[in-house]
């Protein structure tokens, strides 16, 4: 790449993995509609699901979100009564996230969405495999850059 190409739409790497990611979020719509989540907090049941109760600010540092941008997330997860939030007993200044009943019983509807997404990528088991690794390599370096 010499001069005015090092600034080409086609030569930027940031430019396809945003527009891929854009798509592959909005792929996850009619997904989620019945279970009426949106795909933010989709990735936050994910999260309780997995790990179960958690801080917020643990929450935050998994799905890589600020309390800023999670905590009206929440408040719409609390609202259609999957989650609760309440002061953290061990740090009154924190806040615990947990599932409801209603959110633990989501777990059951939402078990076929991954294999459905897995139907909108267009690629094979091995290439499914490679993408995920580089990705998470691309986000470890981008982690380790941003922290030194």
């Amino acid at each position: 790449m010499s001069g005015d190409s090092a600034l080409y739409l086609e030569n930027q790497l940031c430019l396809p993995l945003y527009m891929t990611a854009k798509e592959l979020i909005s792929s996850y719509t009619p997904l989620l509609s019945p279970l009426g989540l949106t795909y933010t907090q989709y990735v936050i049941m994910l999260a309780l699901w997995e790990y179960g109760d958690s801080s917020l600010k643990g929450l935050g540092e998994r799905i890589c979100l600020d309390s800023g941008t999670l905590t009206p997330l929440l408040k719409k997860l609390e609202a259609k009564g999957l989650i609760k939030r309440e002061k953290d007993a061990n740090d009154g200044r924190g806040l615990l996230i947990s599932l409801t009943e209603e959110g633990e019983n989501l777990k059951e509807k939402a078990l076929p969405i991954p294999e459905k997404a897995k139907c909108h990528l267009g690629l094979d088991q091995k290439e499914a495999e490679s993408l995920y690794i580089l990705l998470y390599k691309l986000l470890s370096h981008l982690r380790e850059r941003k922290e030194s």
